[in-house]
């Protein structure tokens, strides 16, 4: 299968990108002594959550196909057509998009629904100030910014025109676009039911927006209505998308105006009523980062629980690419024409898409199976630990209500039950879309001269770490985008990654050198396209930080212990990490805790206590091979039950805190530190991969002593990103950590830690403005919250 996936895409693109350089021959005749294949098997990914939704599982898994492979889209022949012969092969893209079987949606009355609706007439008697029951002359005017959204319609010739256009541009950016065809069949016996399905990704670039509607296109199923958060100036362009079900934001209006705008989170709510109601399907992205795009799912979920609807289907979506195309905040012919230009010049790589299982929303919602009883503020969680040096952690949750913004006219509820099912549900949909995400290569090189080889690397030692990290994946259940020979997906990757790298191939040397470029795009770049496989060994790298976390006190303290941490690659590291020391479990437990609740929102499931998560990170070391049982002497054997003290107890299977090893006493288990023989150095491996976040809100944390007065968000955001772009120079090095970003995170948590403050700007037009707390005015407060980042970051 991952040969058949190489011979359709994988071969082509690297034909197309082929290098010019020297480095190309030497690479050929150096891989002749690789290993033949990458991969024994592909993971089974996209299936619905066994805690939160069963009877959808089950469903889906007695109704299981037998594998069918992939589907280039865009690799479009006379097979895909009812004809044959030699003008077929000419017109056959045209032919197949004219067979796609579509299905219209006409207007009709819906804007009178719309309108009539208790939510709109509430949200304009709210803007003027009148009575509810009045119809007073200004409702019109005040709903004339949102009739082109709620005109939206799906036109069966635009959309046929407009997916033969999509057709063309894409096949001129990327080499191919990779459809899992055993993830088909569950969403067409979805739509035969009359099931209204609602696909959910996770944004990355403003194509998300058109790949989705065109591979749903491509395989007869109902092209959804897009919620796209683009500003399009284009009048023509704007009247085109909106005839194929592109819902856009309003003319004046950026995303995070619109939805703290009450009026048009009325509007949108009836829209999303009408929608649901008429049978179509719906397309909505939302963002790890920002939380944009969880207005919509909140919608849904409000209808759900009110039995407006009687149930959607909600199907997380997986894309990945091996280049995240990148586009400007708004968008017209101009910029449009641009973009194409560009992208002709640069091969966007090849993209995978994934879909999961649908799963029902009704049943999310009754069951309360997705535990949200357990949320925390993040400084409930944290600031006793910092501040007052407790040894203990606080059960619960990192509460994230910024993920659902309110509208300014409503009230904020942080403790509203609907509002806390919202966030449950967009936590479940940001996890789910990204595990769906498939690995591609460039993503696995990235991460390995990133993470592992920053100082440079021989192309030999590279394509073992490749065939070595390849394999990990898999075990871990993440599957891989990518196929063919070693020889062939090394070399695809170093392509599409030659702008970022510096190729060192001389007549000289043995082996080629590869060493990534010391340029803040370059180190951008690369930790863009690591962040796919750091999701992938997020608990092993919080595990990995927790050590670092306890050697840093060991190191302190002064007890005997050496680690080497100078970035040794391979087998320069033999034998030389080695402690006089154990490490207990409880504690480690503690640590890998306290770490979970900095992690930003998607990186693990929200239906786990972050606890269990804890154990099982500490687990996953023992599974890798980094940490290892000490061996206690004991008068009596541990698992001998029978002459244990005390008597047996028995407790609850559903108990979230019950481990299976209860032959042994939690607290008296200690571990030591060996090194895996696959990866000598995996224990840095994996604490690199969230080295970059932590170093960023450390530098973040250095930067608030230069902060005096309150500033509006943006404006401190930007001074916090010139802050760390400024340590970055002075450094010369960490380029990955000042990214916007990793600025935007780090303020995020420091505003849910307590040390930001947020204040309504009344004067500003009701913008957020930012200050430091009184608390951490004290510069002894903000040393110790440093040390307390630092600690997770091994020197």
């Amino acid at each position: 299968m991952l040969d058949q996936l190489n011979k359709d895409g994988l071969l082509s693109s690297v034909k197309q990108n082929r290098p010019a350089g020297s480095w190309g021959v030497k690479f050929k005749k150096k891989m002749k002594i690789v290993p033949p294949r990458l991969g024994l098997f592909r993971p089974v990914v996209g299936q619905c959550c066994n805690q939160c939704t069963p009877d959808s599982l089950r469903k889906n898994t007695e109704n299981k196909s037998s594998s069918f492979g992939f589907h280039n889209i865009l690799s479009i022949n006379e097979k895909h057509t009812r004809y044959r012969g030699w003008l077929v092969r000419r017109v056959c893209c045209a032919l197949f998009v004219s067979g796609r079987k579509v299905y219209p949606s006409p207007v009709g009355s819906r804007m009178q629904r719309v309108c009539q609706s208790n939510r709109v007439k509430e949200a304009l008697a709210a803007r003027q100030k009148q009575p509810e029951g009045g119809d007073g002359p200004g409702r019109q005017p005040l709903l004339t910014p949102f009739l082109p959204l709620i005109n939206t319609c799906i036109s069966p010739g635009f959309t046929r025109f407009v997916g033969w256009l999509m057709l063309k541009m894409f096949a001129s950016v990327f080499g191919s676009i990779y459809v899992n065809l055993n993830h088909l069949p569950a969403l067409h016996r979805a739509s035969q039911k009359g099931s209204v399905l609602v696909y959910v990704y996770v944004r990355q670039s403003v194509v998300d927006c058109a790949l989705i509607p065109l591979v749903l296109f491509c395989h007869n199923l109902r092209v959804p209505y897009t919620a796209c958060p683009l500003k399009v100036t284009s009048s023509v362009l704007r009247s085109v998308l909106q005839k194929v079900g592109v819902m856009l934001l309003p003319h004046a209006q950026t995303e995070q105006d619109a939805e703290t705008d009450g009026l048009y989170s009325a509007v949108t709510s009836s829209l999303v009523r009408e929608l649901l109601h008429e049978g179509q399907a719906l397309s909505v992205g939302v963002s790890a980062e920002s939380g944009r795009g969880g207005l919509w799912l909140d919608h849904i979920t409000q209808l759900i629980k009110e039995r407006s609807v009687p149930d959607v289907c909600l199907v997380p979506v997986g894309i990945s690419y091996c280049c995240v195309p990148k586009a400007n905040a708004q968008v017209g012919l101009c910029s449009l024409v641009q973009w194409m230009w560009s992208a002709l010049w640069k091969p966007g790589g090849s993209v995978k898409m994934d879909l999961g299982q649908p799963f029902s929303l009704k049943e999310m919602c009754d069951s309360g199976r997705c535990s949200i009883d357990d949320w925390l503020p993040l400084q409930d969680l944290l600031l006793p630990v910092i501040l007052s040096n407790r040894s203990d952690s606080v059960r619960g949750r990192r509460s994230v209500s910024w993920l659902l913004p309110s509208p300014a006219c409503e009230p904020t509820e942080p403790a509203h039950p609907q509002a806390d099912l919202s966030i449950a549900l967009i936590l479940h949909l940001l996890y789910s879309a990204t595990s769906f995400m498939s690995v591609m290569s460039t993503s696995l090189m990235a991460t390995l001269l990133l993470h592992r080889h920053r100082k440079g690397v021989s192309l030999s030692v590279l394509c073992r770490d490749v065939a070595w990290l390849t394999e990990e994946l898999l075990l871990r259940k993440k599957d891989v985008g990518f196929g063919g020979t070693l020889a062939q997906v090394v070399h695809y990757s170093l392509t599409l990654l030659t702008p970022h790298l510096i190729i060192a191939a001389s007549p000289s040397r043995k082996d080629i050198f590869i060493v990534p470029r010391p340029r803040l795009t370059a180190m951008f770049h690369l930790s863009l396209q690591a962040q796919i496989v750091t999701r992938a060994f997020i608990l092993e790298s919080v595990g990995a930080c927790a050590v670092s976390a306890m050697l840093s006190q060991i190191a302190n303290s002064g007890v005997s212990g050496r680690v080497r941490s100078d970035g040794v690659e391979g087998d320069g590291v033999k034998g030389d990490l080695e402690f006089d020391v154990a490490l207990c479990r409880s504690e480690l437990t503690e640590h890998a805790l306290r770490l979970l609740h900095l992690l930003p929102p998607g990186f693990t499931p929200p239906c786990q206590s972050s606890y269990s998560l804890a154990l099982d990170a500490v687990d996953s070391l023992v599974c890798c091979g980094i940490l290892i049982m000490e061996e206690i002497p004991r008068a009596v054997p541990v698992c001998d039950f029978w002459k244990s003290e005390g008597a047996l107890t028995w407790t609850a299977s559903d108990d979230p805190y019950h481990s299976d090893s209860d032959c042994e006493e939690e607290d008296s288990r200690s571990y030591k530190i060996t090194q895996p023989s696959q990866c000598p150095d995996m224990l840095f491996f994996l604490c690199n991969m969230l080295a970059g976040p932590l170093r960023a809100l450390s530098w973040t944390t250095s930067g608030l002593e230069h902060v005096h007065t309150a500033l509006p968000e943006a404006e401190f955001i930007a001074q916090i990103h010139s802050h760390l772009c400024d340590m970055a120079e002075r450094k010369k090095e960490h380029y990955e950590s000042c990214s916007e970003e990793a600025a935007y995170t780090a303020v995020r948590t420091l505003i849910d830690l307590g040390v930001l403050v947020e204040e309504r700007n009344a004067e500003g037009g009701g913008g957020v403005c930012l200050r430091v707390s009184p608390l951490f005015h004290v510069s002894e407060n903000r040393q110790k919250l440093q040390r307390f980042i630092l600690q997770y970051l091994y020197s």
